[in-house]
């Protein structure tokens, strides 16, 4: 039988009341979990893999105050090496599609950004992490004070920069793209490009790309209903912004 086959400290679960049918199942979707884990692992040793990346230019961006709620002024100019704060980190910049031809800030951007929000303090102990985006400080920040983006370093590209559009987050036109890009520093102070991906990945892959840096489509993938057609929004439901308050005040 089904239940026998599989061994107690491979059950996810001691229910006493479930179907051979459901163990049988689910013992084969445990077996397809875990070719995915070694599929992901295989795919990391590939990027880690990766040879020497591109040398790319000092770019400059410009920063608002440190505190989030102390205002927009005054903006500094900073450059892509000085985002670096130690030897041997890589740094990690989120291309934010916000600015220029994409007049309001994007909603997915937005979801996965409020991601790295909240996990910033523990990426922090190993990696250098910023928020770019083509809009001006103060649309920028003023976004990331609605948000809560609290624990982010938030650039905006300087004028006349290159820098999205080396990176192909934005094209000729100022259309701008979601990107994760990575970025070393040799010992000599050479600034290379390691790695970027966007969501579109393939004709028949055009929002996928970016997944594993939210827990919300992973936790969608769950359900029975899975994650359909779902799609990020600036403004939920009255009931869900009320329920959330009440949960924030207990």
């Amino acid at each position: 039988m089904a239940r026998k086959k599989v061994k107690d400290d491979t059950r996810p679960t001691r229910l006493q009341n479930e179907s051979e049918e459901y163990v049988s199942k689910r013992e084969e979707l445990r077996l397809a979990e875990i070719e995915s884990v070694k599929s992901r692992e295989r795919v990391a040793k590939l990027r880690r893999q990766l040879p020497e990346g591109a040398i790319v230019d000092d770019y400059a961006f410009i920063e608002g105050p440190a505190e989030l709620d102390g205002g927009d002024t005054p903006t500094k100019v900073v450059r892509l090496s000085e985002l670096f704060t130690a030897a041997e980190r890589s740094l990690v910049i989120y291309h934010f599609m916000y600015g220029k031809r994409q007049a309001s800030p994007c909603p997915m951007c937005t979801l996965l950004i409020d991601s790295l929000n909240g996990v910033a303090h523990h990426l922090a102990q190993n990696i250098d992490l910023v928020i770019v985006a083509a809009a001006d400080p103060p649309a920028l920040r003023a976004h990331a004070r609605r948000q809560g983006w609290d624990n982010l370093r938030l650039l905006s590209t300087a004028e006349g920069s290159t820098f999205k559009y080396d990176l192909g987050s934005e094209d000729r036109e100022g259309i701008q793209d979601s990107t994760i890009s990575v970025f070393t520093r040799d010992g000599d102070g050479t600034l290379r490009h390691f790695y970027s991906a966007h969501p579109h990945m393939a004709s028949d892959i055009r929002e996928r790309g970016l997944d594993l840096l939210s827990p919300v489509y992973n936790v969608l993938d769950l359900i029975p209903e899975g994650r359909g057609n779902w799609y990020a929004s600036l403004e939920y439901p009255v009931k869900v912004r009320a329920a959330r308050a009440r949960i924030a005040v207990r």
